[in-house]
């Protein structure tokens, strides 16, 4: 079971590079040793995602994403003062990752001849990825998407954390309003995926309606299990499973059991692990009846590390411990397949296969 395949639905690759200074090539001891005396960040010294790690784990592919938030004064979190800097920080992100692939670590994936390629000869060392941008602020216009498109970009999250440009993201509360209707219009035009993770409730809703083409949740869990805005709602789920939507579980801990206090509650004293994962997929299943509608979207090293993630992951390569315990829930071979990498796999060669068929 160790070697299933495994597609992540959400790493935050490049911001851990230019934004936490992390240099992916290194092992992760080394990533850790070089932060042991920095405290600028709650998981300073806690990362678990390397290269090494990812390929010692059987993660061959995932969704990376672009994120850099705009933020007006009155924003609870902060973030740029303008787009344009969020734009030029997204732009540094993506010469990252072209870098990260012209010395053969990443492999990116534009097209649906791309991944088909990718998929038939994934033994040649590099990671793919598909790039995603989470929160979409840092579009100042249309020409920037245009362009962001041109660049690979193939999937976008309107929101992030709070009110956005686009949409009202996790804890706010408001309408993607005519310039999340004019950003979703244009999405459909270039068949980039809509990913409502981080939407707050009214903008989910409406994002759906004005959205006709793929849809997916690259990194959320349940509410029923973990009351928050940032989770589903079961009719949200049901939502979701009507429109042929993936959803990949997250494995950030204050989403995954109830009663979290940051910087009081640890993996330990919470005893939270990866099966309190699979408590959260099973509620999907449950009301899915099926097993087609759940993944893995770790999230791992988005802002948090082994401080905030299930006591038995040490690092990235520690989602290879997923199938045993599948296998332990009675869930059959080929169920497994399918959350370990086949959900993902189809629903991005649809996405693609449907934005070639949109050009040909």
């Amino acid at each position: 079971m160790a070697s299933q395949l495994i597609i992540d639905g959400h790493l935050d690759l490049s911001m851990n590079a230019m934004q936490w200074n992390r240099d992916l090539r290194m092992p992760i001891d080394r990533i850790r040793l070089l932060e042991e005396d920095q405290s600028d960040k709650p998981d300073r010294g806690n990362g678990v995602v390397s290269f090494s790690e990812m390929r010692r784990g059987n993660i061959f592919f995932c969704i990376a994403t672009l994120i850099a938030r705009y933020a007006k004064p009155s924003h609870p979190l902060g973030g740029w003062n303008s787009p344009e800097q969020a734009w030029a920080t997204v732009q540094g992100q993506i010469a990252w990752y072209l870098e990260m692939e012209r010395q053969g670590e990443l492999k990116q994936i534009k097209s649906y001849e791309d991944f088909q390629t990718f998929m038939s000869h994934r033994d040649q060392g590099s990671i793919g990825y598909l790039m995603s941008l989470e929160g979409a602020d840092s579009i100042v216009d249309f020409d920037h998407l245009y362009q962001l498109h041109d660049q690979g970009l193939r999937a976008i999250g309107p929101a992030h954390y709070g009110p956005g440009t686009y949409a009202y993201g996790t804890n706010s509360e408001g309408s993607i309003g005519h310039k999340g209707r004019e950003l979703l219009k244009k999405m459909d035009e270039l068949k980039i995926v809509l990913d409502v993770t981080h939407l707050c409730d009214t903008s989910f809703w409406e994002s759906l309606d004005h959205y006709n083409g793929v849809v997916w949740a690259s990194h959320s869990n349940t509410r029923s299990l973990v009351p928050h805005n940032r989770q589903f709602s079961d009719e949200q789920i049901r939502a979701l499973i009507d429109r042929n939507a993936v959803i990949g579980q997250v494995l950030d801990a204050w989403m995954m059991v109830p009663d979290w206090t940051r910087g009081v509650s640890t993996p330990k004293n919470t005893s939270v692990t990866l099966s309190d994962m699979i408590d959260h997929m099973d509620h999907i299943c449950q009301i899915a009846g099926n097993t087609d509608h759940i993944a893995i979207g770790s999230d791992l090293d988005g802002g948090f590390g082994t401080e905030q993630c299930p006591s038995d992951i040490n690092t990235i390569a520690d989602l290879s411990k997923i199938p045993t315990l599948l296998e332990n829930r009675g869930y059959s071979q080929d169920d497994i397949q399918k959350i370990m990498h086949g959900n993902w796999q189809k629903i991005i060669g649809k996405a693609l296969k449907e934005s070639f068929d949109s050009i040909t």
